[in-house]
This record gives C-alpha cells, sequence and structure tokens, in this order.
C-alpha cells in the first residue's frame, strides 16, 4: 500500500513506520519538522519513504501528497503532559481539532482518494472515575480533554461523506521504550518510586507493540469501521501499576507521590495521571484483534529487558 502518515516522528509513530517499512508499503510522512523526519528515516533504510513538509493546521502544497495514498494514518496532536496554559490548551486543541480538518479537506480534494483514514483519539473521551468501566458506546466525558476528542472525532468522522472508511481508535496510555514510562523509572531506580495520587485511579495502558499492530490490523480490515479503544483488556489501578513496575526492576513501591507535587510539576495537566479511567476494548476484540501483551507484567518485563 500507499500510506501517508502525519505524527509519525512521535513515539507511536516512529514505530508503526519501522513496522510498516519492513512490509515493504510505500510511505509518505507529512512532517511539520521534514529535517527531523529525513534523520528518523534514513533513505538507506527506507528506500520507499518520501518526507513532505506541512503545516498540520494549514491549507497548503502538501495536500497533495494525500491523492494517490490508499490510506492516510493521522497521529499528529500537541503532547498532553504539558503544564496546560491557556495558550497551550488551544494548541491542544487546534492541533488536533484544526489538524485533522485539514486532512480530511486534503482527502476531499485528492483526485484519487484513500480508502481509509485510522485517525488517533484519546480515552480522555470519557472523562474520568474510578467506579464506572468505559466500553466504546459509554458517553462523553465534560472535561477539557473530553471536550477536545469530541471535536477531534467529529472531524475525522467527516470523511464518511466522502465514502472514506473512518477508524477512530482511542488511545490508552502507550507502554514502551520511552513516553510515559521513562518518566516513571527513574524514581524506582533511586529507591523512591511509588503510587501517584490515592493509587486507587485506573491505569488504562497499551503496549506499543500492540498498539502499532492494531493500527495495521485496521489498515487491513477493510470491515473495521467506527470507534474503538486502543487499551489492553486488563487494566489495572495505579498501585498494582506501581507494585509490578517496582518488582520487574526489584525496587521497592511504598513512597507515593503525593497530588500537590505533580500538580507543582503540570498543573490543571495533572488530572490525566491523578483522575484515570477504566477503559475495556470491547469493539476492538470483537473484530477478533488479539493482544500479545494482555497482561502488565508481561509488556512491563519485555520492555524493560530491552533496555
Amino acid at each position: 500500500m500507499k500510506i501517508a502518515i502525519a505524527g509519525a516522528t512521535g513515539f507511536v509513530g516512529t514505530e508503526l513506520v519501522a513496522k510498516l517499512n519492513s512490509e515493504n508499503h510505500s510511505l509518505v510522512i507529512l512532517a511539520r519538522n521534514p529535517q527531523k523526519a529525513q534523520r528518523l528515516f534514513p533513505i538507506s533504510v527506507y528506500p520507499n519513504l518520501q518526507v513532505v513538509a506541512y503545516e498540520a493546521t494549514q491549507s497548503g502544497e502538501w495536500q497533495k501528497a494525500i491523492s494517490g495514498c490508499d490510506a492516510v494514518i493521522n497521529l499528529a496532536g500537541e503532547a498532553i503532559a504539558e503544564r496546560w496554559t491557556p495558550e497551550y490548551k488551544k494548541a491542544i486543541l487546534e492541533s488536533r481539532k484544526l489538524g485533522t480538518q485539514k486532512i480530511v479537506e486534503a482527502i476531499s480534494q485528492a483526485e484519487s482518494k484513500p480508502t481509509v483514514l485510522i485517525n488517533a483519539s484519546a480515552i480522555g473521551y470519557y472523562g474520568s472515575s474510578e467506579t464506572e468501566t468505559f466500553t466504546e458506546s459509554s458517553p462523553s466525558g465534560k472535561d477539557f480533554l473530553a471536550q477536545v476528542c469530541q471535536e477531534w472525532e467529529t472531524e475525522a468522522k467527516k470523511v464518511k461523506d466522502l465514502n472514506v472508511r473512518s477508524v477512530i481508535l482511542r488511545f490508552g496510555i502507550v507502554l514502551g521504550n520511552g513516553g510515559a514510562l521513562a518518566k516513571m523509572i527513574p524514581p524506582f531506580q533511586l529507591f523512591a518510586g511509588g503510587p501517584i495520587g490515592n493509587g486507587r485511579q485506573w491505569f488504562s495502558w497499551i503496549d506499543r507493540d500492540d498498539l502499532v499492530n492494531l493500527i495495521i490490523f485496521a489498515l487491513k480490515q477493510s470491515n473495521m469501521e467506527g470507534t474503538f479503544n486502543a487499551t489492553s483488556p486488563n487494566p489495572v489501578r495505579m498501585n498494582e501499576l506501581c507494585q509490578t513496575l517496582g518488582s520487574v526492576l526489584n525496587r521497592p513501591s511504598w513512597l507515593p507521590v503525593p497530588d500537590f507535587a505533580l500538580e507543582l510539576l503540570l498543573g490543571e495537566a495533572a488530572q490525566v495521571v491523578l483522575e484515570g479511567q477504566e477503559v475495556l476494548p470491547k469493539a476492538t476484540q470483537s473484530m477478533g484483534f488479539e493482544f500479545q501483551y494482555p497482561n502488565l507484567k508481561s509488556s512491563l518485563t519485555k520492555i524493560l529487558s530491552a533496555n
């Protein structure tokens, strides 16, 4: 296939590009920083890859690169785990809403249209709860991230009017070598790791290998359409996450990280970690997708043994 990817240089995107490249697909990388993309994906290793400079929230010449592609994968968006100033909250929303809007605009203008758009979203769609369990049919929450996800998904669904298949994947917290896990490991290695907040909040996660495989599964399953949770079938509470991480690292997990410390560091964005949600991939599993790493210990053992 010929596949256009936005957000290819990120934590998930780099692994996805490597896997698609190994399957000999032709790749068009939409990059805000073309030099970075070319460093990450050298032509000697990625001979079937083209880098196209683009401005995610603006129309432009880059949109012509979509024509002739069989599929578009949109993973682009500003990082969430930063301090949320009013300006940054605007950037979080616009990078997702306008970024997806411009991708859909490019698809609408394409002479030869792709057959599918796979668009990222997040489990923040559901809001947070210590007691509720959420599946793909659950209603949306009311907080800032829930509103961002609603507007993001609304834009992605517009490709259906163009007779293009739409697959929206609501990402849980992605575990791999780097990302969120890289920020959690150092305190444990200093014998100071422990639960964040009250420890009872849910942590709905997915191994990065499983997420990459799910994106590729969605590419190839022509009957897969709609919204799907990209989360392990076995979410855990924060206490269990920290105990398992401590066990795999052979480090104690006893010193809690108080709420106020995280709030000082991240401000309003601390709610992503302090207020979780139990999310199950009911529709994802009903499509026949099988997780390689459904359990936290198997995922963490694999990731940490590779370090």
